[in-house]
């Protein structure tokens, strides 16, 4: 087995410093919500730790939320009266791919008492590309169908990707 590509290495970098990161906040509708996304470039992709607080959750556990998670191709959390985050733009998609096969797709975030935590690597994209980008946190699971976006619900949630300075 190639030693990069073997998980407990993987794993080892998330005592560094990531590359890059966003600071997840949510809409005015959903104040509650904070979180955030650290993204380490490793040989094998990109890792990505998501760490959330503030979800909407439900008392019945059959039925805590899902909630879809992308990187959109916009580099502003800012928006309108109907959509908060309009500015965030579309699905990131460099390679012109149908849903669910765009750079941008995520795996969901699974609610749990309005927490969600998610580590997961992916080579659809490299770090330096998601530099000014943003990350959306969507009200709804995404059902890796419907075109162009998966039917994922509002935008709730926000972060810009930025880049990782040392101190």
């Amino acid at each position: 087995m190639n030693p990069q590509n073997n998980p407990p290495h993987l794993l080892s970098v998330l005592r560094h410093r990531p590359q890059a990161w966003a600071r997840i906040a949510g809409s005015d509708r959903y104040p509650d919500i904070r979180g955030k996304v650290a993204f380490y470039q490793t040989g094998a992709g990109v890792l990505v730790w998501a760490t959330v607080v503030g979800l909407p959750a439900e008392s019945d556990k059959c039925k805590q939320p899902i909630f879809a998670f992308h990187i959109h191709a916009g580099a502003s959390c800012t928006g309108n009266a109907e959509d908060h985050f309009a500015d965030a733009g579309t699905h990131f998609n460099p390679m012109e791919c149908a849903h669910p096969y765009h750079a941008g797709d995520l795996p969901p975030l699974f609610g749990a008492g309005g927490v969600a935590v998610s580590v997961f690597l992916t080579d659809r994209f490299h770090v330096e590309d998601l530099i000014g980008k943003t990350v959306i946190i969507h009200s709804s699971p995404d059902d890796f169908t419907t075109q162009p976006s998966g039917n994922a619900g509002a935008k709730i949630a926000c972060g810009e990707i930025r880049r990782a300075f040392l101190l």
